[in-house]
C-alpha cells in the first residue's frame, strides 16, 4: 500500500481500538504466562498499542517497557489507570530496540506481521536477540495462515442509522501479504480512513527466522493456557529462547 509505514495503523486505529477490539477473554491467561516466562526480569512488549498487555504486568510488580510505533497509540496507553511505572518508546518494532538488557521480549495478536516484508520480519528478530538476557525468551503470538486465494473483499464492519463502517482488502497469497482500509462514513462528518497492512509468515518461516537470529524454539502452544499445538491450531504462542 503505497504511503503505508510503521505509524499508520496505530494513527488511524488509536481513537476507536479500544471500543472495536474489547478485551479477548484469553486475556488473564496471557498476563499469567507471560509474567510466569519473565520470571523477575525486564520486559518489552512490541507493538503494545493501548496497554491491554502491558498495564497487567506492570501491576504485577515488572519493570515493562512498552513500545509502539504510533505516538497516539502510546498516548492513549499513558492515559490509563496504571501506566504510571510503564516507560514508553514511539518506535519502529522493525529498528534497532531499546537497550536491555531484557529477559523476555513478546508481540502479541499478529502484530509481528504487521513488519510487512520478510527482511524487516528478520531484522526485528535480530534486533530483539541484541537486547535479550542470556538466557532470554522472545515470544510471538499469531494466526496460522490458512491456504488463500489472492483477490479483493468488501464486507460491512458496521451499520447504523447514521454510521457505516466498510472494510476493504487485497490479499496475494504469492507475497504472503494483504493490506486494506477500514473506511467510516458518518453523517456529517468527513470520512475516515483507518488502513492496515500484514505480511504473514508460516511457523516453519518464522522458525527458520529465529534460527538465523540465534534462537531456538523452546515452547509453543495453540493459546495462551498453553493448550498442545496441533495440526487443527488455528493460532499459535511460539516461545523462543536465547542462551
Amino acid at each position: 500500500m503505497r504511503g503505508y509505514d510503521g505509524s499508520s495503523y496505530g494513527d488511524g486505529m488509536a481513537e476507536v481500538y479500544d471500543d472495536w477490539y474489547p478485551t479477548p477473554t484469553d486475556t488473564e491467561d496471557c498476563v499469567n504466562t507471560l509474567a510466569n516466562l519473565a520470571g523477575g526480569t525486564r520486559v518489552l512488549e512490541l507493538g503494545a498499542g493501548t496497554g491491554r498487555l502491558a498495564i497487567p504486568l506492570a501491576q504485577r510488580g515488572l519493570e515493562v517497557h512498552a513500545l509502539d510505533g504510533s505516538a497516539r497509540m502510546i498516548e492513549r496507553l499513558r492515559a490509563k489507570s496504571g501506566a504510571d511505572t510503564i516507560t514508553t518508546h514511539v518506535s519502529d518494532m522493525g529498528a534497532p530496540l531499546p537497550p536491555g538488557p531484557f529477559g523476555l521480549v513478546f508481540v502479541a495478536v499478529n502484530t509481528f506481521f504487521g513488519l510487512i516484508d520478510e527482511g524487516a520480519q528478520a531484522a526485528a528478530m535480530r534486533h530483539v536477540a541484541a537486547v535479550l538476557t542470556r538466557p532470554g525468551r522472545f515470544v510471538v503470538e499469531a494466526f496460522v495462515p490458512e491456504a488463500q486465494l489472492s483477490g479483493d473483499r468488501v464486507d460491512v464492519r458496521d451499520l447504523t442509522a447514521d454510521r457505516v463502517v466498510l472494510s476493504v482488502s487485497r490479499t496475494d497469497a504469492t507475497t504472503q501479504r494483504a493490506s486494506g482500509q477500514f473506511i467510516e462514513f458518518r453523517d456529517g462528518e468527513p470520512v475516515r480512513l483507518r488502513p492496515w497492512a500484514i505480511r504473514w509468515a508460516t511457523t516453519e518461516q518464522l522458525d527458520a527466522c529465529a534460527a538465523v537470529a540465534g534462537f531456538t524454539l523452546e515452547h509453543r502452544w495453540a493459546s495462551w493456557d498453553r493448550t498442545p499445538f496441533g495440526p487443527e491450531s488455528a493460532g499459535h504462542v511460539s516461545v523462543y529462547r536465547l542462551d
